[in-house]
């Protein structure tokens, strides 16, 4: 787009102390510009504010101990008597993961469709938080009025069930929020995308269009789910031995089609890992996931069966070091294996920083002598976003006064800007900025008001926040302490070179340490020894076995969590 960037230019500008006769609509990203997650936005008028999403990131390598981040809450949790609402848009992740640390602090009305609310209803128990009365289920449709907010849900069609646009009709006009779409018009569940009410909308006069960008630098259309289901079903066809299916849990549509697939060809399944599990409990328990009786089995039950008559449903598409993907292609599974014959499909997009993580699963399930098939024309992955032609069709349907291009790094916000130009929208009405940056809105106008403290919080393995990293350590290393676990292993035998040395800090001195230590380079030694060749081979899967085993042995012996630091060198 020529010119650089436009940071929320005025199309009639004014002074900041002009005086106004009513509030002007205030537009407060949190999270989710410029970067992929945080997805969390903020609807202020006056006294009044509604919050669209929650979400979580997941950070780079160098934050170590770090399991996820979420955005910085307090513009929200600061104003807690103003919230009227918090709006989920759908279920992922990067959309809801947020929401316990949200709703600990203001315990107002979560809106959302029954799958999204039942995906959030599990993680606010695995924090404790009682909320059966504040869960507000809503459908496409359906229409809540929050203090001057009168809130309406799209029926949008995306990579998980219960997917919703929002439209939010305030004093000033009308504002949508597309939340994470793709216009597919053959959808498995046969919720089609709502063009109808999109396009009354953009008749009615849009004041702003925040859409997503994920895929805007992607050319032409997404394609259909179904594409997925006809590719599986060439594999069943020519599968022999069993086959094992890796894809996102969240994706209850691909999980129906295999489920589907395998009836049809005299197959069970049998669901792995504790995300794909718990997931399909609530899909179940919804009507979003159905099998005939009989055809789900327990994992224990896949070894009894002959290959030719197994599916296996794993979690792990991103080749995590613990994942139930990854134990089976180490063969340390307790459950399921795979041997020569078998098919493995990895069904999912490769998330950016995890290329190596995926590629060392897939090399480890070629030493058991299956297939393993990623990709494919036609496709056994289709993306959940809209690509550029159903970007600009939702530009043209809505026809916004200002244009938001929310959900994306710079690259695909800028892409999507220019977009929107293809299209018609004069550049001074597209809005581009980053998380934290107030959008001012009246009737006519637009500007950059101001800007919000925004950030990252931290959350580790205790599902605790810590402001910032260095915060952490600093707990661990006066509470807990810090453990470095130095592990030498020979490259052509896989065997340890060497006693394991650990080095702690944070410990109270006395002989009893010394023995302490010992005893914990013993459950270190057992660790490695126990472990499979090529779970020796790969660094990844030692460091969390390690981990793990440690964090097991100082819990026990003294009640401690200490920061567990391995460091494994091959000689």
């Amino acid at each position: 787009m020529a010119g650089g960037i436009i940071r929320g230019v005025t199309t009639r500008a004014r002074a900041d102390h002009a005086p106004r006769t009513h509030p002007a609509l205030q537009i407060v990203p949190l999270g989710g510009l410029g970067e992929f997650g945080n997805n969390c936005t903020v609807l202020r008028y006056g006294v009044d504010l509604v919050v669209i999403d929650a979400g979580l990131s997941f950070p780079e390598e160098q934050f170590l101990g770090v399991n996820f981040a979420i955005p910085d809450l307090s513009y929200i949790t600061e104003r807690a008597p103003e919230v009227r609402g918090i709006l989920l848009t759908h279920g992922h992740e990067d959309h809801i993961g947020a929401l316990p640390y949200l709703y600990d602090k203001i315990r107002v009305p979560v809106y959302g469709s029954d799958f999204t609310l039942g995906l959030a209803a599990r993680k606010l128990r695995e924090h404790n938080l009682p909320h059966e009365r504040q869960l507000k289920r809503v459908k496409a449709g359906d229409e809540v009025t929050l203090g001057p907010f009168v809130i309406e849900f799209i029926q949008v069609t995306h990579s998980i069930p219960g997917s919703l646009g929002i439209a939010i009709r305030t004093p000033v006009g009308t504002v949508i929020h597309t939340g994470d779409f793709k216009m597919d018009q053959t959808p498995t569940d046969g919720r089609t995308f709502d063009f109808q009410t999109f396009s009354y909308h953009g008749d009615q006069g849009v004041l702003a269009l925040l859409s997503d960008s994920t895929n805007a630098e992607v050319q032409g259309f997404t394609g259909s789910e179904r594409q997925v289901g006809e590719a599986l079903d060439h594999l069943f066809r020519r599968a022999a031995g069993r086959i094992v299916i890796s894809t996102f849990s969240s994706n209850v549509h691909r999980v129906q089609q295999a489920v589907d697939l395998a009836v049809a060809h005299r197959r069970k399944v049998a669901l792995v890992g504790s995300s794909m599990v718990s997931t399909a409990e609530v899909a179940g328990q919804l009507g979003y996931l159905k099998a005939p009786a009989g055809t789900l089995i327990e994992a224990s039950e896949v070894k009894r069966l002959a290959p030719g008559r197994v599916l296996v449903i794993a979690a792990g598409s991103q080749g995590e070091p613990m994942s139930a993907l990854s134990r089976i292609a180490l063969d340390d599974h307790r459950e399921v294996s795979i041997e020569a014959g078998d098919t493995v499909v990895l069904s999912a997009r490769v998330i950016p920083g995890n290329e190596k993580s995926v590629s060392r699963v897939v090399n480890h399930i070629y030493r058991r002598g299956a297939d393993v098939i990623v990709g494919g024309r036609p496709p056994l992955h289709v993306s959940g976003h809209a690509s550029q032609e159903e970007l600009k069709i939702m530009l043209t349907l809505t026809r916004p006064r200002f244009f938001l291009p929310i959900h994306g790094e710079l690259r695909q916000i800028c892409s999507h800007a220019r977009l929107a130009e293809q299209v018609g929208l004069p550049r001074e009405r597209i809005l581009l900025g980053g998380s934290g940056d107030i959008f001012e809105l009246t009737g006519k106008e637009a500007r950059l008001a101001g800007k919000v403290e925004v950030g990252r919080v931290f959350v580790d393995g205790t599902l605790e926040e810590v402001d910032e990293i260095i915060v952490r350590d600093r707990r661990h290393l006066s509470e807990g302490g810090i453990v470095l676990a130095i592990v030498v292993i020979d490259q052509q035998t896989g065997r340890l070179a060497g006693e394991p040395e650990l080095i702690s800090r944070g410990f109270s001195g006395g002989p009893s340490r010394a023995d302490l230590l010992r005893e914990a380079a013993r459950v270190v030694r057992r660790c490695v020894e126990s472990a499979t060749p090529e779970e020796r081979a790969d660094r990844g899967v030692m460091t969390s076995l390690i981990q793990r085993d440690l964090k097991r042995f100082f819990r026990k012996t003294l009640d401690r969590r200490p920061m567990i630091m391995p460091a494994i060198i091959e000689t």
